[in-house]
């Protein structure tokens, strides 16, 4: 019991950087990811650029697009601190994941709602805001709750960059006190815990939004 209490402020601190790391970095991604599907939408000759976005993102590693950021843009006379450089990779990373979300749930919309709206001299954009968007949010809030869940695991990959992180925290105990078996069922724990409130927020709302746009 000793060896536990003794690990906790460690790993209470640890929880608020990767809470905060994940969560400013999900808003971000989430909120950049609405922004390129809106402009995909309203704009045809942005889909070659946003296809590229996200092909580029969803191809390649996250490890590779923070170390880009974190070493690569120094060069350039750009540099971030750790925290930063984890916060701005994980916003564009997630927002690739994000906008194709977003895509999914606009189309889960059925189009003849959208002519009916245009044939009655609706505008285009308060049928985005007024019948797309209400019903495609409800469809996307369950998977945009799994995208920050798993924004909040690929938050462990910030490490790497000494990230004072639930991760990094469950290693440096380990090499200092060669103890492995308390301290990694405490990150599994950790991550648990938010990965649990994550879900539990998500679908409340969904079932929020859901009996809303049926009453």
């Amino acid at each position: 019991m000793q060896e536990l209490l003794s690990y906790l402020p460690d790993f209470a601190n640890a929880l608020l950087v990767t809470l905060g790391i994940s969560l400013t970095a999900a808003a971000m991604g989430l909120l950049l990811g609405f922004g390129i599907n809106a402009l995909r939408m309203a704009a045809p000759g942005f889909v070659a650029i946003y296809r590229v976005y996200v092909w580029l993102i969803r191809g390649t590693p996250f490890l590779a697009q923070l170390a880009i950021i974190y070493f690569g843009l120094p060069v350039i006379g750009l540099r971030l601190e750790a925290v930063e450089a984890s916060i701005l990779s994980l916003a564009l990373y997630s927002a690739a994941y994000f906008a194709e979300l977003f895509r999914s749930a606009w189309a889960s919309v059925p189009n003849g709602q959208v002519e009916a709206a245009r044939v009655h001299g609706i505008s285009r954009s308060r049928v985005f805001w007024h019948i797309q968007a209400p019903q495609a949010l409800a469809f996307a809030l369950p998977l945009l709750g799994n995208q920050v869940i798993l924004t909040i695991k690929e938050s462990a990959v910030t490490s790497i960059i000494t990230v004072p992180e639930l991760t990094m925290t469950a290693g440096r105990i380990v090499s200092t006190t060669f103890s492995y078996v308390l301290p990694y069922a405490l990150l599994v724990l950790s991550y648990w815990l938010l990965t649990s409130s994550v879900a539990a927020v998500a679908s409340a709302l969904g079932r929020r939004m859901t009996r809303h746009l049926r009453g």
